[in-house]
């Protein structure tokens, strides 16, 4: 598992078309980051605009993903809710339809307190046989998971392995690093925070701009990993433009709108994720051109 847990995990859009789950274009996706060489596929996230889909669609999408991508990458299903029973549910939806593991999102909106977010989790991980990460991101959330209740869930529940660290701070990852000890999983939420989360003892990232530079975001996590410290940064110096880029407005509003200008799927989105701005698309595209990625 640790190998499914670690390198370039791509928090994958999920791409509509005439309102609709375009299936056909998922399975395209999967195939573009078999063969660019990410780690593990991560539908039903913030990226793929899980709020806005119905439990029926969310199902859907992670048994497509799974058999799409049979068994070649491993899928890593995004299953969170602010209901435990309804996190719970997705969860073992999830395990059934053969997700490797799950990605399980701060409870949003309560604000549960940190006991609350103890029993939240552990009631989930109890449920399923899968590994889970937690996805602490206290700016979309409103609550941050602690470093000591994260260290009891490690401690208590044997299928909590890691998390998602979207905090911004790389304080609290080496707090969480620390406490929790060097086979417990961090992964960044954040490409620009990629590398140096990775050279104070994080595994990879769940990346945003995999969707669209999936070889190279994977080179990077590996060299890291290697301990090539001089690719990794050649590498990170080189994405670090589109890693910005990507956040000009609210994910992932940008990342679709770059998808869009390269031809990769149709510029769609649910309401209340709207197009970019003209202006900020103007300068994305500009970006976008630096990389070779449209003319």
């Amino acid at each position: 598992m640790k190998q499914t847990l670690q390198g370039s995990l791509v928090a994958m859009v999920t791409p509509f078309r005439n309102g609709e789950v375009d299936e056909a274009k998922v399975r395209e996706l999967v195939e573009f980051h078999v063969t660019h060489g990410t780690d593990a596929l991560v539908p039903c996230g913030t990226t793929g605009e899980s709020p806005t889909l119905n439990h029926a669609e969310h199902r859907r999408l992670i048994d497509l993903v799974v058999e799409a991508a049979r068994g070649r990458i491993a899928v890593v299903a995004g299953t969170g809710s602010n209901s435990t029973a309804e996190a719970i549910d997705l969860t073992r939806h999830a395990e059934r339809a053969g997700a490797r593991a799950a990605l399980v999102v701060n409870p949003y909106y309560n604000r549960p307190t940190q006991e609350g977010l103890y029993r939240h989790f552990r009631a989930v991980a109890e449920s399923v046989a899968i590994p889970l990460l937690v996805y602490n991101i206290q700016g979309r959330t409103a609550v941050n998971v602690e470093t000591d209740t994260l260290a009891r869930l490690a401690r208590d529940c044997r299928n909590i392995v890691g998390v998602k660290e979207a905090s911004g701070s790389l304080d609290q990852m080496s707090q969480v690093i620390a406490a929790c000890g060097p086979d417990f999983c961090v992964l960044s939420g954040d490409d620009n925070l990629t590398l140096p989360l990775m050279a104070i003892g994080g595994r990879g990232v769940i990346s945003v701009i995999a969707n669209i530079v999936p070889r190279e975001t994977a080179e990077l996590t590996h060299a890291a990993l290697d301990g090539d410290w001089k690719r990794a940064r050649e590498l990170h110096y080189r994405l670090f433009p589109l890693a910005r880029a990507a956040f000009m407005e609210t994910n992932p509003i940008p990342i679709k709108e770059a998808m869009a200008m390269a031809g990769m799927l149709e510029p769609e989105f649910r309401l209340p994720m709207c197009r970019m701005a003209e202006g900020n698309r103007e300068r994305l595209r500009a970006i976008l051109r630096q990389y070779g990625l449209v003319k």
